[in-house]
């Protein structure tokens, strides 16, 4: 079974419709996402109701959980809370009750995803440090990979190394091996590359793919100015940070 694993996809219709896009040429057997629908970009509904309409398996990532009320902004920066509040107020209430029907964690049987740290969407996993205390969740779930979402940075993490995935790299995983692998950020980049980016993971080779796509990224920075919110959140998609 091929999967896409997409994650962070911060309300850019701009970016996931090519992600898409490239999906479907890939001929790939189900799309898994790892949460963020929304927040930080203008396009909240038509990317919320795309996942929602395709039946896409979706977590819950932080920005969702604040922006259908179900958890406050705590801790957000003045840029984050500004776009978390706007994605409040615009969002329609069929993807409301969708986000808040979105589960923590999903087991798909040789991969268990989540959106930040297993058991908590606002923890950030930087390092095989930061992952060492969740490692029993894997063993909870009987997976040997965990994907996750969050940092908007791709990554394979595992005791043997933490390991950079550059654009379409495939790297061979192996059975006897744990893995905590992010695919980086469909909506927002911060890997320094503005290109939109997601994972192929092959369970049955044991293969994982990262993949860049190009998307026009001044038409999703003009929309972001063109809603009132605050002008960094444009200004950021073409640094790719």
């Amino acid at each position: 079974m091929r999967y896409a694993i997409i994650s962070d996809v911060h309300a850019n219709i701009d970016a996931l419709e090519p992600v898409l896009a490239r999906i479907q040429a890939l001929h790939i057997d189900r799309i898994v996402c790892l949460g963020d629908v929304v927040g930080y970009n203008a396009t909240p509904n038509e990317c919320a109701d795309i996942l929602r309409l395709r039946g896409i398996p979706t977590i819950l990532g932080n920005h969702d959980a604040v922006a259908c009320s179900l958890e406050e902004p705590w801790g957000f920066n003045p840029v984050a809370l500004a776009a978390a509040m706007w994605t409040r107020e615009h969002l329609s209430e069929a993807n409301i009750e969708w986000l808040r029907s979105l589960p923590d964690a999903l087991n798909v049987g040789r991969f268990v995803g989540v959106h930040g740290a297993p058991k908590n969407h606002n923890t950030y996993l930087f390092s095989w440090e930061d992952i060492l205390p969740h490692l029993y969740f894997l063993e909870e779930q009987n997976c040997s990979i965990c994907m996750m979402g969050h940092t908007h940075t791709p990554g394979i993490f595992s005791a043997d190394g933490v390991y950079t995935v550059d654009d379409h790299s495939r790297f061979e995983l192996g059975e006897e091996k744990v893995f905590f692998i992010n695919p980086g950020s469909v909506g927002q980049p911060r890997d320094a590359n503005p290109q939109a980016a997601f994972g192929v993971l092959d369970t049955e080779m044991d293969v994982y793919e990262q993949v860049r796509v190009s998307y026009p990224v001044e038409k999703a920075a003009r929309r972001v100015t063109g809603a009132g919110l605050p002008p960094f959140l444009a200004e950021r998609l073409a640094l790719g940070r």
